[in-house]
């Protein structure tokens, strides 16, 4: 399973605007955030290409596209959101103790918790810096400010995700809408920025904008969901990680918080005890999946991918857009509802 072409469209474009912003700074804490995003190898040595999908920032410039405008107006705004995006993953390994992410070590478990904590944050300061662009682009200082408020927004609510995420390890009560609540702010929340931003770059028009900040969320939920259902039975060859990664560490991700609701009081018990255990063993593992499979977790966790991404299509079939752009919107959703990495 290939990307969209489009995500290779701009991909040039979002790292050179990406590695500008690092250009000037020099301390070594600058080249482990040049490592974390794929740039250099541990040593230092330069790497030909980048880490990961870009799918934020290539959403913005799609979106920027679809609805008339130049999308290298919003490479600034698409820059920043990778930006804050991968700050919260370097955060996010530090505190789920991950020792690898894109089949590499993590910046933590390279240069310790406290100064990946660093790097991390000054990212974070980074994508700050990085708006005032958007007025050298030909944006107006109001959709600037627009921005900087949407993007600071998101990423609050990105930590209100983080934070919930983190309170429901110790939990058992948890239900859907509860995961559903987390979520939203975890993962949708910057993914319907990202789409809202773009939008907002490339139009005035006030409905075209709050419709894309809405295709944003349903995919944001979409992306999320289908994220867990590969960190259950996701292709090692594909993912990186072996079968049941995230029962091994007894990650509460949809699959599991379904099966603790649906599931009868013998399985639901079962369900609990393993998590509550230290260390998941191959025989635990076995067990868990078999009471996902009982309570049919798997193919609900998908239905659910598959409406959210129904309703975000339906949104814009209803949109006056770019005839290219809407059919790269419509391949990109297609493909997350499917996406096997």
């Amino acid at each position: 399973m290939k990307l969209p072409a489009v995500f290779e469209r701009y991909r040039a474009e979002i790292d050179r605007t990406l590695k500008s912003v690092l250009a000037k700074r020099r301390l070594p804490l600058y080249d482990m955030m040049r490592y974390h995003f794929g740039w250099l190898d541990e040593k230092g040595n330069t790497l030909p290409n980048s880490a990961g999908k870009a799918v934020r920032p290539t959403l913005c410039l799609l979106a920027c596209e679809a609805v008339g405008g130049d999308y290298s107006q919003a490479l600034p705004a698409a820059a920043a959101i990778e930006l804050v995006h991968n700050f919260s993953l370097i955060h996010d390994d530090i505190q789920d103790d991950d020792r690898e992410r894109r089949h590499r070590p993590t910046v933590w478990s390279l240069w310790g918790k406290p100064q990946a904590i660093n790097a991390g944050t000054a990212m974070r300061v980074l994508a700050d810096l990085t708006l005032p662009l958007l007025s050298k682009n030909g944006a107006s200082l109001e959709k600037q400010l627009r921005v900087q408020y949407l993007i600071d927004d998101a990423t609050l609510r990105l930590v209100e995700g983080q934070y919930l995420d983190i309170s429901y390890e110790s939990q058992f009560e948890i239900k859907v809408p509860d995961y559903l609540r987390m979520i939203e702010g975890k993962t949708a929340a910057l993914i319907a920025c990202a789409l809202e931003v773009g939008a907002l770059v490339g139009t005035d028009d006030e409905g075209m904008i709050h419709s894309f900040r809405d295709i944003g969320h349903n995919l944001g939920l979409a992306f999320q969901i289908r994220d867990d259902i590969l960190g259950i039975w996701g292709n090692e060859a594909e993912t990186g990680k072996p079968l049941g990664s995230d029962i091994s560490r007894r990650k509460k991700t949809l699959p599991i918080v379904y099966a603790l609701e649906q599931a009868g009081n013998r399985l639901r018990q079962e369900l609990v005890n393993i998590y509550r255990r230290g260390v998941v063993t191959d025989g635990d593992l076995a067990t868990v999946l078999r009471i996902l499979e009982e309570v049919d977790a798997r193919n609900q966790a998908q239905k659910m991918v598959e409406q959210y991404c129904r309703q975000a299509l339906q949104s814009i079939s209803k949109l006056a857009l770019v005839p290219s752009a809407r059919r790269d919107l419509e391949e990109v959703i297609n493909f997350l509802a499917e996406r096997s990495f």
